[in-house]
């Protein structure tokens, strides 16, 4: 059925039931002891495209109130979960809260694109708020992932009204910051991460039902109380659908809308079009303070810390520079207020200990300084970075990121050329090898390496995040495997972690990637961080540089960040192979697009190490007591 004939089919159907529909109660009992609402307020924009909105006001409370505002392609028609926390805790501190679809999103008119265009909605919705006799005129932003992403954009806008923004896990709304160029993680080192794909899935489709133009609030909300619009997308194993070839199929091939997936996909990571939507780059001005929460286990977590760093050293506003502040939390994905409180907290299967953080006490505490203006002097006492050390297992603090104290230390990769698999002789030391060796392996794009673990968000299931035991990825032979000594004393490794290859080939182009791994006295090897890097990328991204078979290159691997505690007794582990699939896009090695081919060329691919070839990890170390 088309478009229109969806409309008209549903137009018909309100001359049914719009006289005597009733409007159910459209939130739970425990926000209604609080909270006055109005709901489905249809905020126009400036092109006449109306908004749903909800506002929340406290009840038996005086206004005009601060507000803060989440803005969400997600449905909110039954107010529940995290967005049913977060409007309990802001009413009951005295809060207007306000969740607001996106345009083309369930009842809000217009049609969606993805990366939040246009821009200028997040603006004419503060202009709006700031305007409602019941605001003080103060309006904070609010929200984690695809609820997050929008504010990055925003706050280059720098809105007068907007005073503050609390983004969580907001990768996917930073396009180039420094040495990332992730593009809203389409990207990691210039190899296409595969969970855009799934999201869209379940978020774009070719069709949705529409209303009629003009309806008043009342009837959308007779409307709401029995339509929730939230479809019901058939079940996709994921896993094996990212498997078939050619990539630019997968989205049509589930009867998804293929259409805008394809075009980015189709993009290069230094394609215009990235720098037209609604991501943010560094070349913009940064106008908001900012409260970060990241995640180790998140994807794109380097380029929200850089972000962080960004916003702190250039934004044009003392006071914004000022005011920007981190806490990093060993969770996956949005799983801040998942952490068990007074609990040990596992991260797949990795114990990382009691996590618990006073999330609420610090986000509310940062809102009333800048909303209410509150003499709470949360920006002189809270510190600018908080971060979870995993290993030690404590929360700590520094005034900066990395934390000024750290120290560089080289760990050099050695073997006598066979180092594959854990089985193998490769070798992890301080001391640079004294003679010049190279590993091989041969990487088949049709039995890629699994992944397991890392960080991952949004996939569809189709890997896993969090920390796992790397011992059955090790057996393998296409994994180089280099290992350190048994470390005679707890060893921080906190900051910015760069690492350093020496590779060839005898393809035109190929992929590399690193894993950091701690191993226990008993063998068992749980993976820190990885990443990944694009051969054609290693000049930068600016232009695709292929390589001459059996020739040596040099790549700078996109840098990895964590705190992470080895163990006295423990070992420091290094894996180098050339793909961790579903999680990244295969490389076909044949040095086309990837996209839309369905033939492989077979790798045989060499990390060089020895006094020309200094193949090396630098840790950033935290010196001992």
């Amino acid at each position: 059925m088309a478009k229109s004939s969806i409309s008209l089919a549903i137009t018909s159907l309100l001359s049914v039931f719009m006289a005597s529909a009733t409007v159910a109660q459209p939130y739970p009992k425990e926000l209604e002891a609080v909270a006055e609402a109005d709901t489905m307020i249809m905020v126009s924009m400036r092109d006449g495209v109306r908004l749903a909105t909800d506002v929340y006001l406290p009840k038996d409370q005086e206004g005009p109130f601060p507000v803060v505002l989440s803005k969400t392609p997600y449905n909110f028609n039954e107010i529940r979960g995290s967005t049913l926390d977060q409007a309990l805790k802001f009413v009951e501190a005295g809060y207007a809260f306000v969740v607001q679809n996106e345009r083309g999103r369930y009842y809000s008119e217009g049609e969606w694109e993805i990366l939040g265009n246009p821009q200028t909605d997040g603006w004419d919705s503060i202009s709006w708020l700031a305007q409602q006799e019941w605001s003080n005129g103060n309006v904070g932003t609010l929200g984690c992932s695809s609820t997050a992403e929008w504010q990055m954009a925003l706050a280059a806008q720098d809105h007068p009204n907007h005073k503050a923004m609390v983004p969580m896990a907001s990768g996917a709304g930073i396009g180039r910051v420094g040495e990332f160029n992730e593009q809203g993680n389409w990207y990691e080192g210039g190899v296409h991460q595969t969970l855009f794909t799934t999201w869209l899935y379940g978020v774009q489709q070719n069709i949705r039902p529409t209303f009629p133009a003009g309806l008043s609030q009342e009837e959308l909300q007779r409307l709401r109380s029995l339509y929730d619009l939230a479809p019901q997308m058939p079940s996709v194993v994921w896993a094996e659908k990212l498997s078939e070839l050619p990539a630019s199929s997968w989205l049509d091939s589930v009867g998804a809308n293929a259409g805008p997936g394809l075009e980015m996909l189709m993009r290069k990571p230094n394609d215009l079009a990235w720098f037209e939507g609604g991501l943010y780059h560094d070349s913009e001005d940064f106008g908001v303070p900012a409260f970060w929460f990241n995640s180790w286990f998140d994807v794109s977590q380097g380029p929200n810390l850089a972000l962080f760093n960004h916003a702190r050293k250039n934004a044009s506003d003392p006071e914004v520079r000022d005011g920007q502040f981190v806490v990093v939390a060993p969770t996956l994905h949005c799983g801040f207020f998942r952490t068990p409180e007074n609990e040990d907290l596992i991260v797949g299967e990795l114990n990382v200990g009691d996590a618990t953080f006073p999330y609420w006490d610090q986000i509310l505490g940062f809102f009333d300084y800048y909303l209410k203006d509150a003499d709470n002097d949360f920006v002189d006492s809270t510190p600018k970075v908080q971060y979870y050390t995993m290993g030690k297992n404590q929360w700590q603090q520094a005034g900066q990121w990395p934390p000024s104290e750290v120290e560089e230390v080289a760990f050099y990769l050695n073997s006598s050329g066979g180092a594959n698999s854990l089985f193998g002789d490769g070798s992890l030391s301080r001391n640079p090898p004294l003679s010049d060796n190279a590993d091989g392996f041969t990487y088949d794009p049709m039995n890629p390496v699994p992944a397991l673990g890392g960080n991952v968000c949004c996939n569809g299931g189709a890997s896993l995040g969090g920390s796992y035991d790397q011992r059955a990825i090790e057996a393998r032979a296409d994994v180089l495997v280099y290992t350190s000594e048994e470390l005679s004393e707890d060893t921080e490794v906190t900051g910015t972690i760069r690492t350093k290859l020496f590779i060839s080939s005898d393809a035109l182009d190929t992929d590399f990637t690193i894993k950091l791994v701690d191993v226990y006295p008993d063998g068992t090897a749980y993976n820190v961080d990885d990443t990944i890097q694009r051969a054609r990328y290693r000049d930068g991204y600016d232009e695709e540089v292929f390589m001459t078979p059996g020739e040596t290159y040099e790549i700078d691997m996109t840098p990895l960040s964590t705190s992470y505690t080895f163990k006295a007794g423990h070992r420091i582990r290094l894996e180098v192979s050339s793909s961790k699939f579903p999680q990244y896009m295969r490389n076909l090695n044949t040095g086309g697009n990837n996209v839309d081919e369905t033939e492989a060329v077979v790798a045989r691919n060499r990390v060089h190490h020895g006094p020309q070839f200094s193949s090396r990890i630098v840790l950033p170390i935290v010196p001992g007591d």
